[in-house]
């Protein structure tokens, strides 16, 4: 059955809005989605590689290369580059790689004969799905019931952008530049802490219990299921203007700036809240200022900073992992509070009692 369409999805404001910035800029390391089932996580997922531009790769390599990027090439596209040889190229659909429940390691970041590593480096490379994930949509169902070392190995990538193989003393390389979504039930079980933190948003997908809404989602899935195409032509006008703004924030993000008050506000923020590590004060500018691009606006202000610290900050570890993640109300007590401290915001005055 054809895709639906992103922009019939009701509600799941945050959800939406957390993918498409990935989606923008995937060096932002990715979206954790929990939910209960039919809570269209799935749905969501499957619907966004609908809106994202034809990537460009390199014809015949196994690794997805950008041919005009040399920082996105394995060592045999760049050699070639280096040596100003011309290098064939195609345009396809950006596509969705799943990763199954059962992979094995091997089947992830790829086996390597270690004899030809030797002699031939990454051509002795068998590619796994890291590689099809390069320049595409890496999505992986119920994260938590993976292996940790497994996650752990997909974080990495996500992370550095390229996927590091090593056998017996031998290493190779190729890269893995790809918009991470992973999704869960959280009655499964959890991701350990150490692992979530790692990955860059979150987003608790709550079930609607607005009658209007429910009534709007039962309408649309029906229409959708008696004549699909009627109903993606439907939203065919939607679906292209989310396409071109997506188009137009990528082209805009590298211009977009950050005033120096706004970092010391995250800083004052993340301090207050007592998070782990350096990674979500970054993560909240990388955030804001692709929620920037997309709003068509060339300088992060706060009401930016404000949605990006609510994705970012709902599931990381504090003081050690020994406090649980802040909630919603704590951020924003904390960012207000961080507000006045960095004269953003003027304190609140008390008047006194007669």
């Amino acid at each position: 059955m054809p895709t639906y369409p992103f922009t019939a999805i009701v509600d799941q404001d945050n959800m939406k809005l957390a993918l498409l910035l990935n989606a923008i800029n995937p060096r932002i390391g990715g979206v954790l989605i929990r939910g209960a089932k039919g809570t269209g996580k799935s749905t969501a997922v499957r619907a966004l590689a609908e809106l994202l531009p034809e990537i460009e790769v390199v014809k015949g390599c196994p690794f997805n290369c950008n041919p005009k990027d040399p920082t996105n090439m394995c060592e045999v596209c760049r050699g070639k580059y280096e040596r100003g040889e011309p290098l064939e190229y195609e345009r396809r659909k950006m596509r969705i790689v799943t990763l199954p429940i059962g992979a094995t390691e091997d089947r992830v970041v790829g086996t390597l004969d270690i004899t030809r590593a030797i002699k031939e480096g990454v051509k002795a490379l068998e590619p796994g799905l890291l590689a099809e994930a390069n320049q595409n949509i890496l999505y992986v169902d119920e994260i938590n019931l993976l292996p940790d070392h497994i996650v752990d190995d997909i974080l990495d990538a996500a992370a550095s952008g390229w996927n590091v193989v090593e056998r017996e003393g031998i290493s190779v390389a190729h890269p893995a530049r790809f918009i991470l979504i992973g999704t869960m039930n959280p009655e499964e079980g959890e991701l350990r802490p150490q692992l979530l933190d790692r990955l860059a948003l979150h987003v608790q997908v709550e079930n609607i219990y607005d009658k209007d809404l429910r009534i709007e989602i039962m309408r649309r899935n029906l229409e959708y299921e008696e004549n699909p195409e009627a109903f993606r032509k439907k939203f065919e006008p939607q679906q292209e203007e989310l396409r071109m703004r997506i188009i137009n924030a990528r082209n805009l993000l590298p211009k977009v700036k950050v005033p120096d008050k706004l970092l010391e506000v995250v800083s004052r923020l993340c301090i207050k809240l007592r998070v782990d590590g350096h990674r979500p004060d970054i993560t909240i500018i990388k955030t804001a200022k692709t929620l920037a691009a997309f709003e068509g606006i060339l300088e992060v202000n706060l009401n930016h900073i404000k949605t990006c610290a609510r994705l970012t900050l709902s599931h990381r570890t504090r003081r050690g992992g020994l406090e649980e993640p802040a909630t919603p109300q704590q951020i924003e007590d904390a960012l207000n509070e961080a507000l006045i401290e960095a004269k953003v915001l003027e304190a609140p005055r008390i008047t006194p009692q007669k």
